[in-house]
């Protein structure tokens, strides 16, 4: 018995032993974790005020401080991109739920009332911009491969830059399309969140043009000294 007292012992004193060396290097990890996270919301917080809309910028990266550091404009373009993107896919998967319950009340077939036709035009153009999101989250990371600044550098920007435009027009039509105060809930629903989706788009196009003026300049800069 005293044998096994004495191995117990042993056992919980190893453990103790162990304990004690890993918890100063979790502390470590802890604190550098934390130092990293506010560092990129501090990153976040600086470049989210050259944005139409701030503090929906703001809140819509805070998320990523805390599975990533985020301290490159390249980096924080993609992921507002990406939000844009994701908002833009929810908002028409919604659409076409509203526009399915529509055809299902009217048994099969299409309704041919006003607001059926606004949410089915609606659902075209955020459909569209979802496509012009993807080609645009595409095109960036072609972007980001490169290292020379010419030509072909500057067309990927341009590209970028349309895509995203287009995207952020055709969401604002949507919103557009639901004119005035008087409307259903499911209606004023549907406003509110293609506005989200072309204040977020506009917020990546702000912060897309943050990441891309640097290139622009260095590539008029080159052309200067061209003779």
């Amino acid at each position: 018995m005293a044998s096994l007292n004495l191995t117990i012992i042993a056992i919980l004193l190893s453990i103790f032993s162990c304990l004690a060396r890993i918890e100063p290097s979790l502390a470590r990890h802890m604190s550098k974790h934390t130092e990293n996270r506010t560092k990129t919301m501090e990153y976040i917080e600086s470049s989210c005020q050259g944005t139409r809309y701030p503090d929906l910028c703001i809140r819509s990266l805070a998320t990523f401080a805390k599975y990533s550091t985020i301290d490159r404009p390249d980096h924080l373009a993609h992921i507002a991109l990406s939000v844009s993107l994701t908002k833009a896919l929810q908002t028409r998967g919604y659409l076409l739920k509203v526009v399915k319950e529509l055809e299902e009340l009217n048994n099969g077939s299409e309704p041919t009332g006003l607001a059926y036709l606004t949410m089915q035009d609606c659902e075209k153009q955020i459909s569209d911009s979802v496509d012009q999101l993807s080609q645009a989250i595409k095109e960036l990371r072609r972007l980001n491969k490169g290292t020379i600044i010419d030509d072909k550098m500057l067309w990927h920007i341009s590209n970028v830059e349309t895509w995203v435009s287009t995207a952020l027009t055709d969401a604002s039509y949507c919103v557009q399309s639901f004119p005035g105060h008087r409307m259903s809930k499911r209606t004023a629903t549907i406003k509110v969140k293609a506005q989200n989706v072309a204040e977020v788009t506009s917020n990546g196009l702000a912060l897309f043009h943050r990441f891309a003026a640097r290139y622009k300049a260095a590539a008029a800069a080159k052309a200067a000294k061209t003779p």
